[in-house]
């Protein structure tokens, strides 16, 4: 028989075993830059779930909301800092933190080659050196920007345009001859509606959940950029993870970057809906169509080779375009 001794001893060692599991779960607060409901948002609120579904005991993400908590161009900031751990976000919105972060959306390598060619590892250090960041994941791959306009073009020129930009085709509209204004998403209907912008540039998703479509005349044709959303975390809590908590989170990222190619068919499906919803297409000439591309990527790994010189040669080598 146990002795009070004994059953006192036990009685502490299951005690301190269950504070033990308790305190190794970890729950890491997180922020998107996109609006609840917004295209861009979907993925992150699938993977919150299933993180919080299948990391009881181990992890689980605490979101504190979108742009209403931490305005969208601060999200890198915050990131930074610590003021959160996690964020959904795109780097073109904390480009003033990692200027070579634009090679992201320059690209038309998926991020499966990235992770397999260093790409990936190469902008992740970068993010780490420059922005105590964690690149986790890419969850859009394969979508495109479009131009999107309210006056009509018939070739790869905006001399004259007020356009709402982020700096990822701010090289390219100052090439077209655009005036760029950066302008916050949530702002942007607001100022197509007072004319302080002709058009805008955003991807060939989610324009519908920001009705946008209301104040859009045409989208051009074609496409440009590969668009970028993606997780990043704070360095430093992502450091505070220990193994299993690592662990489980790629597991959980090699699942949501698992999901990308669905995305490829919503695109065409989410230009169909605008064209319903009023939205005219403006299919530039093939020479047209032709000089816009080349503008497009001249201008931004020009750009990207003068705000970082050093690197930009390797970035361009592993995420340009294949020489083969």
């Amino acid at each position: 028989m146990f002795n009070i001794s004994s059953r006192l001893l036990i009685g502490a060692t299951l005690a301190l075993s269950a504070f033990g599991l308790q305190a190794a779960e970890t729950t890491l607060k997180a922020v998107s830059a996109f609006t609840q409901d917004a295209f861009f948002s979907e993925r992150f609120h699938a993977f919150v779930e299933k993180v919080n579904n299948e990391g009881k005991g181990i992890l689980q993400i605490h979101v504190v909301g979108g742009p209403e908590s931490i305005p969208t161009f601060e999200v890198g900031n915050a990131l930074r800092s610590g003021v959160v751990d996690f964020a959904n976000t795109s780097a073109v919105f904390h480009a003033n933190l990692v200027p070579e972060a634009l090679a992201m959306t320059l690209t038309d390598r998926r991020m499966s080659e990235l992770r397999e060619n260093g790409g990936y590892a190469l902008m992740n250090q970068i993010h780490q050196d420059k922005a105590n960041m964690v690149w986790l994941a890419r969850v859009t791959d394969g979508l495109q920007y479009h131009l999107y306009v309210n006056k009509p073009i018939d070739k790869a020129e905006l001399k004259g345009f007020k356009i709402r930009s982020t700096p990822v085709y701010l090289a390219l509209l100052r090439t077209l001859g655009a005036t760029a204004i950066q302008i916050a998403p949530g702002e942007t209907y607001t100022a197509l509606e007072r004319g302080v912008v002709d058009g805008y540039g955003w991807p060939s998703v989610g324009l519908l959940d920001l009705g946008w479509q209301e104040k859009t005349k045409y989208r051009v044709e074609p496409g440009f950029y590969n668009v970028e959303v993606g997780f990043f975390m704070n360095k430093n809590s992502w450091e505070k993870l220990n193994d299993e908590q690592k662990a489980f989170l790629q597991k959980q990222v090699q699942w949501v970057e698992s999901l990308n190619e669905a995305e490829l068919e919503r695109g065409e499906q989410e230009k169909r809906r605008q064209e319903d919803a009023g939205v005219q297409v403006l299919t530039l000439s093939e020479e047209a169509a032709t000089d816009l591309l080349n503008k497009a990527y001249q201008a931004g790994w020009d750009n990207l080779h003068k705000v970082s010189p050093k690197n930009a040669k390797e970035i361009e080598r592993l995420f340009g375009k294949d020489p083969a």
